[in-house]
């Protein structure tokens, strides 16, 4: 299993029935997201009034240190904007980290000869079936979230917060709305970040 947050929540996203991503419309997001959620559970990004700062100058993991580069030299800007800003950027960062270890598969090619298309397959699907059991575990509330191990926490928080159908059909999502809020404190205030950059998508959309 991959040991950063960022690369576990993109195989999480995988539906293994489907052959196929299943938050595609927001995975970009979602991704950027569980990269500033990793960052200050390395305690690199804490919060402040107004947005994330920074602790640490420099880092040796490269898609890290680039989040972390951006944030440092711009001036104080809230979570959702660092949620949105460069998340395609970011995501297809770590598809091809993901692809490089050989966690997935990348295909290229095009709808109708024109359109460029990405299909994604994870080469090991007992990874993303211990994953989405990370997950319900964590969400199931066996014990308080602060003991849980940060990343399992913020794994259930962040799928919570886009009510991935890979973890719980999406029907089933607000039966654990209390817990999963209770998780989201471990990575605050990241998922409410995610929640309201995926509300002014969609509202961009509709305009």
């Amino acid at each position: 299993m991959p040991e950063s947050l960022y690369e576990r929540i993109y195989l999480l996203a995988y539906d293994t029935e489907r052959g196929q991503m299943a938050e595609r419309w927001h995975l970009d997001l979602l991704i950027r997201a569980a990269v500033l959620a990793e960052l200050m559970i390395q305690g690199h990004l804490a919060d402040a009034t107004g947005g994330p700062v920074v602790r640490t100058p420099a880092l040796s993991d490269p898609l890290l240190d680039g989040v972390l580069q951006q944030i440092a030299h711009s001036r104080r800007r809230s979570w959702q904007h660092w949620v949105s800003k460069g998340s395609r950027a970011t995501v297809r960062g770590v598809r091809e980290r993901l692809e490089s270890g050989g966690w997935i598969r990348v295909e290229h090619g095009r709808f109708l000869g024109v359109l460029p298309t990405t299909k994604v397959s994870v080469r090991d699907t007992r990874v993303v079936k211990g994953l989405v059991s990370t997950a319900s575990t964590a969400l199931r509330g066996g014990q308080p979230a602060a003991r849980l191990d940060p990343r399992d926490a913020a794994l259930a928080a962040l799928a919570a917060t886009v009510r991935l159908r890979t973890v719980r059909p999406r029907a089933q999502w607000r039966a654990v709305r209390g817990r999963s809020d209770e998780l989201s404190e471990v990575v605050a205030p990241v998922p409410r970040a995610l929640r309201k950059a995926i509300q002014a998508a969609a509202a961009a959309a509709a305009g």
